[in-house]
């Protein structure tokens, strides 16, 4: 990596995320937002670990030759750390990746998706939750930390709805 910055971007009212932006070596093909969040995990708390790797040719900078916060592009699907898609396979598990790529504003949500990885963070898990209650789902936010995945939340909802019964 030749030159990063992170920015605490905000591309929605209250949708802080942590941002990373980076010039990769000329020669080097850039790493994968999965292979720079592990890499960066290893040394930082969760907290501080950026959601979204994005990869520039070069930084925008100002006449001032500081970095032009402005001029960074938000991030795309890409820039998260999404796994292998492996699709939903229960309708459980339909409705809370509907209910994930509507919140996280990504394209789509495969069951073995980590919800922090997509760039959820606890305000977002709060928002989730209020969402699942709306409809008619039940989970703990502790579940959802614990066991980020979708099927682990998927889960996690059934158990906690069978013991409800």
């Amino acid at each position: 990596m030749k030159d990063a910055v992170v920015i605490a971007r905000e591309d929605g009212p209250g949708d802080k995320r942590l941002v990373a932006y980076y010039v990769a070596v000329a020669d080097g093909a850039p790493a994968s937002a999965h292979e720079l969040r592990a890499h960066v995990a290893r040394t930082l708390p969760d907290y501080m670990v950026p959601s979204a790797f994005v990869a520039l040719p070069e930084l925008p900078l100002t006449p001032n030759g500081k970095v032009d916060r402005r001029r960074l592009p938000p991030p795309e699907g890409n820039a998260y750390a999404q796994r292998e898609y492996e699709p939903p396979q229960t309708e459980l598990e339909s409705r809370l990746a509907a209910l994930w790529a509507e919140l996280l504003k990504v394209d789509r949500v495969g069951r073995m998706d980590n919800f922090f990885e997509l760039g959820g963070h606890s305000l977002l898990a709060m928002s989730l939750i209020e969402r699942m209650r709306r409809q008619g789902l039940h989970t703990d936010v502790r579940s959802l930390f614990s066991s980020p995945t979708l099927s682990a939340v998927a889960a996690a909802t059934e158990q906690l709805e069978e013991t409800e019964l």
